[in-house]
């Protein structure tokens, strides 16, 4: 082996366990009892691991109808941002109207406000339509990405006009091109766009402390946060465990998925 390749691997493994301590000690703080924390000892790993630290969040929270709830919700979010970016991505890449660079210069535009900037409005509008705290107020406001529709627009340019011109003198028409030709070349960045709105959304903590008002409709991110203020002191090795059970369905699609995440960074690299 090459020596810089053996140094890039050494610094690939060391930004790797940079990024995975955290996490390894969350696990393993969630695996210890509450005198083991208390007495302050130091030690990566506990002297005797127990798993009920998970019981009493299971016992506490409602975890599966809060895991309904928030994966239902990121799921949704992220679909209808596939849904609409694809079609308007293709609008902006590859058909010619007037005033197309404006549209998109609104679409760059959208990027630089802020949630917390629009969020009062929104909020007025939903309590208008008697929408608050109801599945819609947690998907309605992110339906649309303008993120989602740069991403996709700029994947669509890449892809040669001569496919497009092939499509259409065979006789497809332009729903034919999107959906059986340009939505399957464009895939690693679909799901590359799932993958990101699907996260953020699943994380999210603020809109839905804004969206909802009992444990109806609140989120796992929000109950976990709740969770942390019951009672007196922090209970670190409870706060642990229910953030290992809020990361783990995000980790488990990423590690489904990150072949077409790779694909989508490589096909932006190049």
């Amino acid at each position: 082996m090459r020596p810089a390749r053996a140094v890039a691997n050494l610094l690939t493994l060391l930004a790797a366990g940079l990024w995975l301590f955290p996490y390894l000690w969350m696990v393993s703080t969630s695996l210890r009892p509450l005198s083991e924390i208390v007495a302050g000892e130091l030690s990566f790993w506990p002297r005797a691991p127990t798993v009920e630290a998970y019981r009493e969040v299971a016992r506490t929270l409602p975890l599966l109808r809060q895991l309904a709830v928030t994966s239902a919700a990121a799921v949704a979010i992220a679909l209808s941002q596939i849904a609409f970016a694809l079609p308007a991505g293709y609008a902006l890449a590859k058909l010619e109207f007037t005033g197309r660079r404006l549209v998109f210069g609104l679409v760059l535009a959208c990027l630089l406000i802020p949630g917390q900037a629009t969020f009062v409005p929104v909020f007025t509008l939903l309590a208008r339509a008697r929408l608050v705290n109801t599945f819609p107020a947690l998907v309605l406001p992110f339906a649309v990405s303008a993120f989602g529709t740069f991403l996709v627009r700029q994947a669509m340019l890449a892809v040669p006009d001569s496919v497009l011109e092939a499509a259409r003198l065979d006789g497809a028409g332009e729903i034919t091109i999107l959906t059986r030709i340009l939505a399957p070349m464009v895939r690693p960045t679909l799901v590359s766009l799932f993958l990101l709105s699907f996260v953020f959304h699943w994380n999210d903590y603020f809109w839905p402390l804004v969206a909802t008002t009992d444990d109806t409709w609140r989120t796992l991110p929000l109950g976990v946060a709740l969770f942390r203020e019951q009672g007196t002191g922090v209970r670190w090795h409870l706060v642990m465990a229910a953030n290992v059970i809020l990361s783990l369905p995000a980790l488990a699609l990423f590690s489904v998925a990150q072949r077409h995440l790779l694909r989508a960074v490589a096909g932006s690299v190049k």
